[in-house]
């Protein structure tokens, strides 16, 4: 459920085209346009002669044209032969329009600005920034600062816009001299003045690097703010109103007894926890991480029998329908012994089965609900709604976390329990769930064995066909997951029935499943049922079996194109085996060449099974606003700070922002109404 965003209009003296090009970049007024700050710098403080240009490196020459035209071959582009006392230097365009080409006259002088290769028409720049000048012309005093930016927005027009506006408009700062004095922060106003063009003895190292004191100002005030929004945030749902759930203990006292298996600590230490936010009369809002298989379903459980001890009706939605049906299953099987109903609802419902567990809902019979966004759709009506549970929360948009809580009987708020199996750093913790309590399952039951992973290249398929044969042949079930293939679900549907019709070749005289997300979901069930009875031996499958499916005797995973994947996702997916007594076995299957970023993440899956360890290094690799799916849950994205770098800050701002909402609120205002302007309304939900 998304709004879309109003058309731009002009601000500023800025017409209505380029504002809309600005909204853009988030860019919606002055302050923003301010705020607008560089990516890196080039330093144009210098001309370097053409032969001393190093190879392979960055550099400003200053040349006058010998020679352009434009040749067809190989392909059609603009080459322009130029030079200077020192040597010659080609410039190459292979998109170029016709007021480029009336800059590269014969006897124009240049300032061009690339790297230098060399290429078939000797040292060359392709596509340089040109600037035409006249002799003498005097160099820039400072380094040249680089923005974000968008199509049909050049680097030029953005300086020009962040230059007036730097004339026209002072920055106020929110934090008083007491308060940066403190802290050894500089005058806002400076920080940016600085930060749009860095004086001449400024350290570019430190500007790059982004310590510089400039920068560490900016960075500072973007946390306290995100700090100030989600105390603020947590502040007010601990002012609305919840039903104080009291609970006998007697359905969860029964659950407990006739579970084949113990509670571990951590899960025991969650429980409690929930419990008692439970039997407060302000709303929860928890959320539950553990690693893959720390048993969160079970802690959700007995929080749904909690609400219906006190008499209220409890939600618990998934992001997909195999996850949603397998909480369902599992649920259903521990609570139906005890004589309970659960509902389960999901899109692809038949319509008679729909209708009567809507009826039994409403009628408030039925006191636990299991299924899709359809919990969410308007005909879903909870009258007793006292606990929702969202699994896999970032999967979700913040509406329609907010969508599944609205449900809840006017002016009070159900309790919410949020799960999550990626597990969140500690620096990621503090600056986007400081909102949230947080509980950790942060060990696993006792009898999961441990996962051999194993890298393997591409040209060694038939080796592990061949593993994978005798696997089965004694017994044992695989995995053979495919992957999204340059973001195609097409390409993706395309690739796993390819590979399914490989593996059915390859695999005489054993049964091959597929599992997609276009099947039909009855289809899709009955594959997994097979899959489930060890009807069937191998399930070639998309991620849609990268959460919730759980097979004890399916311990083999082949995981192909292992380099195309997250940490989180090859993490969650190596999950589903390691579930029974069998050893067993992960191989990540990866094409040659393997980028940078490719090997760097196979590294880390590789060394590691530790889910916090993992995290970490995916918050490093990603950043947070892909970690957390900020994108579609309304956090305001942090555009300067680096959780991985930045702990001393995150910190300090927490500190600082409890401090400010307490003596000094309108500072605390001023600090928000200067970074959100309005965005941070959504941080509750």
């Amino acid at each position: 459920m998304t709004v879309a965003a109003p058309p731009a209009r002009g601000w500023g003296g800025i017409g209505a085209q380029l504002a809309g090009r600005l909204a853009k970049l988030d860019i919606r007024g002055p302050l923003d346009l301010l705020l607008h700050l560089p990516l890196r710098y080039e330093d144009e403080t210098r001309v370097t002669p053409i032969c001393a240009a190093a190879g392979g490196e960055t550099c400003q020459c200053e040349v006058v044209v010998q020679a352009s035209e434009v040749v067809l071959r190989p392909r059609r582009q603009l080459v322009v032969r130029t030079a200077d006392d020192s040597g010659e230097l080609v410039l190459r365009f292979l998109n170029f329009y016709p007021s480029q080409q009336k800059q590269m006259v014969v006897g124009n002088r240049l300032r061009v600005f690339g790297e230098v290769r060399r290429g078939f028409f000797g040292d060359e720049m392709v596509h340089p920034r040109v600037q035409v000048v006249g002799a003498g012309e005097p160099l820039p005093e400072g380094l040249t600062p680089v923005y974000p930016t968008t199509a049909g927005l050049a680097q030029s027009a953005l300086r020009k816009l962040v230059d007036a506006e730097l004339r026209r408009h002072v920055l106020e700062d929110p934090l008083p001299a007491e308060c940066r004095r403190r802290l050894g922060l500089m005058p806002l106003a400076e920080a940016v003045a600085t930060l749009h063009h860095p004086p001449p003895d400024s350290d570019p190292q430190a500007l790059e690097a982004r310590t510089h004191p400039a920068w560490q100002r900016v960075k500072f005030d973007e946390l306290l703010s995100q700090q100030i929004s989600l105390r603020k945030a947590y502040a007010a749902r601990r002012a609305r109103r919840a039903a104080a759930l009291q609970a006998s203990g007697d359905l969860t006292g029964r659950l407990l007894a006739a579970l084949p298996f113990a509670l571990t600590g951590a899960q025991r230490r969650a429980w409690h926890e929930i419990a008692a936010d439970l039997g407060s009369d302000h709303p929860m809002q928890r959320l539950l991480q553990g690693d893959v298989g720390s048993g969160k379903t079970i802690v959700a459980a007995l929080a749904m029998l909690h609400a219906a001890e006190a008499g209220c009706q409890s939600a618990l939605m998934a992001p997909t329908e195999i996850l949603a049906e397998q909480h369902y299953r599992k649920i259903a099987a521990w609570l139906q012994p005890l004589g309970l109903e659960v509902a389960w609802l999901s899109g692809s419902q038949r319509k008679k089965a729909r209708s009567g567990m809507l009826a039994r809902l409403a009628a408030g019979e039925a006191m636990f609900a299991i299924g899709t966004h359809a919990l969410i759709e308007d005909m879903v009506d909870f009258p007793r709604l006292g606990l929702a549970v969202v699994d896999e929360q970032h999967r979700f948009g913040v509406r329609q976390r907010l969508s599944l809580r609205e449900k809840g009987r006017a002016g009070v708020h159900p309790h919410m329990l949020m799960m999550s199996a990626t597990p969140i750093p500690r620096t990621l913790a503090m600056s986007f769930y400081a909102d949230l309590d947080v509980s950790v399952l942060d060990e696993l039951p006792p009898g999961r064995t441990p996962i051999v992973t194993k890298l393997v290249s591409d040209g060694r398929r038939d080796e592990v066909i061949g593993r994978i044969r005798d696997g089965c042949l004694q017994g044992r079930q695989a995995y053979w997951v495919c992957p999204l293939v340059e973001e195609s679900e097409a390409l993706a549907l395309q690739t796993a029935v390819d590979t399914h019709q490989a593996l059915s070749e390859a695999l005489p005289g054993l049964r091959v499943g597929l599992v997609h997300g276009r099947m039909k979901p009855d289809d899709k069930a009955a594959t997994m049922k097979a899959f489930e009875a060890g009807d069937v031996q191998v399930l070639v499958a998309t991620t849609v079996i990268e959460v919730g499916v759980d097979v004890p005797n399916a311990s083999l995973m082949v995981i192909e194109h292992a380099e195309r994947f997250g940490l989180a996702q090859l993490h969650q997916l190596r999950g589903r085996v390691g579930r029974g007594s069998a050893d067993s076995l992960c191989i990540l299957l990866y094409a040659q060449p393997l980028s940078q970023n490719g090997r760097a993440r196979l590294k880390v899956i590789f060394e590691n099974t530790d889910g916090f360890a993992i995290a970490r290094e995916d918050l490093r690799l990603r950043g947070p606003g892909e970690f957390v799916g900020a994108r579609q849950s309304g956090l305001p994205m942090l555009r300067f700070a680096d959780l991985d770098r930045d702990v001393a800050l995150v910190e300090s701002a927490r500190d600082e922002a409890r401090r400010l909402l307490r003596d000094e609120p309108a500072v605390a205002e001023a600090v928000v109404r200067l970074w959100f302007a309005g965005r941070e309304g959504l941080l509750g939900a």
